[in-house]
């Protein structure tokens, strides 16, 4: 006698009673994370944190710092004038790219790109790495300027690096550059006095404004990332730094890096000394702080507002 195959249907009933009944099991909130003392690097916390993992688009920390070594050169300054390649705007209009659409002939000086983070260049990615060793990133490749995913889609064909060797990128740019005045900025016109339209940009770091003593650093995400953040945040003196790559959305990244920089202001020790900056090694002409560009008047047309892409 031939058994008859079972109906599907009371199948497909019992795998969603199941389903409804069984606890669900959620993501980890990251990969890896670690939080440090940015005065003497010592770690306060650390889980997984030597773990490899895409940087995604705070991989343009690394970029300022390898632009920062060129301004101290004397090669360019803050004030250069750049004029925006083909290459430029090709990755521009990429549909993963947060976009302020760069135009090929556009001219706009050296730090208005470094406010959009939209500095290219073919030659920083192999400087990159030379700079990553000299400055103690062991576990880090760098093969882009800006964390995109590599044609490929391929993890082992981008960029890689660890929370470990963020922190260390982060303090030194705290301690050598003045990236806090660009990080920090929660929303900038890019382009007026330039375009008929600028863009207004506004920050990925939605932790700016909302935690006590949060000025920077950067957001990354690409679906191969996660979301992705180094953070540092400083209160009567002291600073911190976290970090913490390939969450699985931007809530849970937010609210777990919430906790942890709470959790990393209260394991500093108590006489610890106060972070101060290394002024000496500060990149180039150090500007005193400015006022954000105004929103240009009608006259000076209409602001465009960026939307918030895959990519950041």
């Amino acid at each position: 006698m031939l058994l008859k195959r079972p109906p599907r249907a009371p199948l497909l009933a019992l795998a969603a009673l199941l389903a409804a009944v069984l606890p669900a099991r959620s993501a980890p909130a990251y990969k890896g994370a670690i939080s440090v003392d940015a005065a003497t690097g010592a770690v306060l916390f650390e889980d997984n944190a030597d773990a490899v993992s895409p940087p995604a688009s705070m991989t343009k920390l690394m970029t300022y710092a390898v632009l920062c070594d060129a301004i101290r050169a004397g090669s360019i300054s803050l004030d250069t004038q750049v004029t925006i390649a083909h290459e430029d705007a090709k990755v521009a209009a990429l549909k993963d790219s947060t976009e302020v659409w760069l135009r090929q002939g556009e001219v706009f000086s050296v730090e208005e790109l470094i406010y959009a983070m939209m500095i290219q260049s073919a030659n920083d990615a192999a400087y990159a790495l030379a700079k990553a060793r000299e400055i103690g990133m062991t576990r880090s490749i760098f093969r882009s300027a800006n964390g995109f995913p590599p044609p490929s889609r391929r993890i082992a064909d981008g960029d890689l690096s660890t929370p470990r060797d963020y922190a260390i990128l982060s303090r030194y740019l705290l301690l050598h550059t003045d990236v806090l005045k660009y990080t920090s900025v929660k929303t900038r016109t890019f382009g007026a006095g330039v375009r008929l339209q600028p863009v207004l940009m506004t920050n990925h770091n939605h932790l700016l404004g909302r935690i006590p003593g949060v000025d920077g650093l950067k957001t990354g995400f690409t679906d191969g990332a996660g979301f992705c953040l180094a953070a540092t945040a400083q209160r009567e003196g002291r600073r911190i730094i976290v970090v913490m790559m390939d969450s699985p959305d931007s809530r849970t990244r937010d609210l777990t890096m919430r906790e942890l920089i709470s959790q990393a202001f209260l394991r500093l020790p108590a006489l610890g000394p106060a972070f101060t900056p290394s002024r000496a090694g500060a990149s180039g002409p150090m500007r005193p702080p400015t006022s954000p560009v105004p929103t240009p008047t009608p006259s000076g047309g209409p602001v465009i507002r960026v939307p918030a892409n895959i990519a950041y």
